[in-house]
């Protein structure tokens, strides 16, 4: 069907709606990849250059599409992925957990988040909590038991990020918090996108840029910079720390933001029981090649030693069956639902996700595949020197 008022029929439509109705800045935040924007452009085009081999007869009438991961039994191998702070939309996290129920997926739920963790785990029974190497051991673990007693089923550790904010074109301005001076600095872009506006004021509320999901409950939020600031000064995390947070939490464990195959190994060696293969969606070191790129080594390094993911660039069904294709168990998106969210609120994040559900069904039509589980690499065609070396 084509686009309507109220539908979209392509994530790249949500994008550009959301462009419409977001003010500059904060769709720039939404936009933008680290330095020259490489890594994140090619976990896009890298799609591109695969090749999908159809069938013409004897097509499934009918397609499957439900797997499990980390321990969540779901409708589509599409995830929620956890991003920070979400100014797009005053219902924040919560509308994203509301359509990711659903649509039966999981959400991974950022420590950076803008809605408190027992918000959205009030709405969503599969939620996954996701934090940084950030604080004390005892602060990090504290975190990680907050997320538990809120109903977080898995934990995801997230590692892939050197602190690089430098943008070619750019960064856009965010505040420390929202004073006199912010608001006046805004105020220009703010009133060219009055429905943004209206939304807020709706609501009662402001952008907020506090992090609830960090210290305790009832303890006063840190901004997102004060919280970034700490987060910096942590030392990274050696992989006998990712161990012993393994051995603290008995649920499904996550490591997020690998891209090698001897990380891989390592990561199955800390007792993780899934990965992420993962750029920061373009945003920690430019020049890191497309997570497609790196999925097929990383599959073979590991086996079914734990169940991979990938991360980065998911746009279209077909992205979701490629991946699948070649060794992911499911995928992650972040762009796409934020779009979403920003040109309908929770309408927007179901639409996406319908969009990638229909995709995906489409596909595996043409594939002449049943269920998602038959998907295989002789499904795909791979140009020559795509994939990685897989011993690195």
């Amino acid at each position: 069907m084509a686009s309507t008022r109220t539908w979209f029929e392509t994530v790249a439509e949500a994008q550009r709606r959301a462009k419409r109705r977001l003010p500059r800045g904060v769709y720039l935040a939404l936009v933008a990849g680290a330095e020259a924007g490489v890594t994140m452009n090619d976990n896009i085009s890298a799609f591109d250059e695969l090749k999908v081999r159809p069938h013409i007869a004897d097509l499934p009438p009918t397609r499957d599409l439900s797997t499990t991961v980390m321990g969540q039994d779901i409708s589509m191998p599409v995830l929620i992925s956890p991003t920070g702070v979400q100014a797009v939309h005053p219902d924040g996290e919560v509308a994203v957990a509301r359509a990711a129920a659903a649509a039966g997926t999981a959400m991974g739920l950022s420590a950076f988040a803008s809605k408190p963790v027992e918000e959205v785990g009030a709405v969503l029974d599969k939620l996954l909590f996701q934090t940084y190497w950030l604080g004390s051991r005892d602060e990090i673990l504290a975190r990680a038991e907050r997320a538990r007693a809120a109903g977080a089923k898995g934990l995801i550790v997230t590692l892939d990020w050197v602190f690089d904010s430098r943008r070619d074109w750019g960064s856009p301005y965010i505040p420390e918090r929202l004073d006199v001076k912010a608001m006046a600095r805004y105020a220009p872009q703010v009133a060219l996108r009055p429905a943004y506006l209206g939304r807020w004021l709706r609501s009662r509320s402001l952008p907020d840029l506090g992090v609830p999901n960090l210290g305790p409950r009832e303890a006063t939020p840190p901004t997102f910079f004060g919280a970034y600031g700490q987060w910096m000064g942590t030392p990274p995390p050696t992989w006998a720390d990712l161990a012993w947070l393994r051995a603290q939490w008995d649920g499904p464990f996550m490591i997020k933001g690998i891209t090698r195959p001897d990380d891989a190994r390592r990561a199955v060696d800390a007792g993780a029981s899934a990965l992420s293969v993962s750029n920061h969606g373009g945003n920690n070191l430019d020049s890191t090649p497309a997570s497609i790129r790196c999925l097929p080594g990383v599959v073979d390094a590991v086996g079914d030693q734990l169940e991979v993911v990938l991360d980065g660039g998911i746009r279209r069904g077909s992205d979701v069956v490629k991946a699948l294709a070649l060794g992911a168990r499911a995928v992650m998106i972040g762009r796409a639902y934020l779009w979403g969210m920003a040109a309908a609120g929770e309408r927007g994040v179901t639409n996406v996700l319908e969009i990638l559900r229909q995709g995906a069904s489409e596909t595996m039509l043409g594939l002449g595949r049943s269920s998602v589980h038959e998907l295989s690499p002789d499904d795909i065609i791979v140009p020559a020197g795509f994939a990685l070396d897989h011993k690195g």
